[in-house]
């Protein structure tokens, strides 16, 4: 799959590079993204460098992942991407450099995001998913356009113990358009 940039309004967003790697791993201990995102605990250089060099560059290489780094000029403020299935539906995830929260990034990140999914990649459905109780991304997802559709039950592990998530999808013509 051909890496692409996506232009949403003042962000853009880039397909994942080596010099990435230490932003990755800084990142990557603050406590919240600890909190709710699979990873490594204690995590390391090397989880950055494998997520960054077998996850997101080689996903794109393979057509399983479509990984991005948000960006203000040079400034790195977060982090949205697909997991794609191949049968023309993705999972979405992504998260927020803890300086860029609260500003609306998140949300206009993965609208475009979304935007291009549809457009680009002729997707028919993107999921979303989230361990019950972040909060966060669950308001980012609905401000992005997602219908919380369900709880399930045991569906995700987390440090090795079942916990309930929060599944929202968007379909094509759900796609709200960018404000004023």
């Amino acid at each position: 799959m051909r890496r692409e940039t996506i232009i949403a309004g003042g962000l853009r967003l880039r397909p994942f590079e080596e010099s990435d790697i230490p932003w990755v791993y800084e990142v990557s201990l603050d406590p919240l993204v600890q909190k709710f995102v699979q990873i490594p605990v204690p995590y390391r250089r090397p989880d950055a460098a494998f997520f960054v060099r077998e996850m997101a560059v080689a996903g794109w290489d393979a057509g399983t992942r479509a990984e991005f780094v948000v960006v203000d000029g040079e400034t790195r403020l977060g982090r949205v991407g697909f997991g794609l299935d191949g049968a023309g539906a993705a999972q979405v995830g992504y998260w927020m450099d803890p300086a860029a929260r609260g500003r609306g990034v998140a949300t206009e990140a993965l609208r475009a995001l979304c935007g291009w999914g549809f457009d680009t990649l002729g997707l028919g459905l993107i999921e979303w998913r989230a361990e019950v109780g972040n909060h966060a991304s669950r308001r980012v997802a609905e401000k992005a356009g997602f219908r919380v559709e369900a709880i399930l039950r045991g569906r995700l592990v987390h440090r090795g113990v079942r916990v309930d998530a929060w599944v929202g999808s968007m379909l094509p013509a759900e796609l709200p358009t960018r404000p004023g």
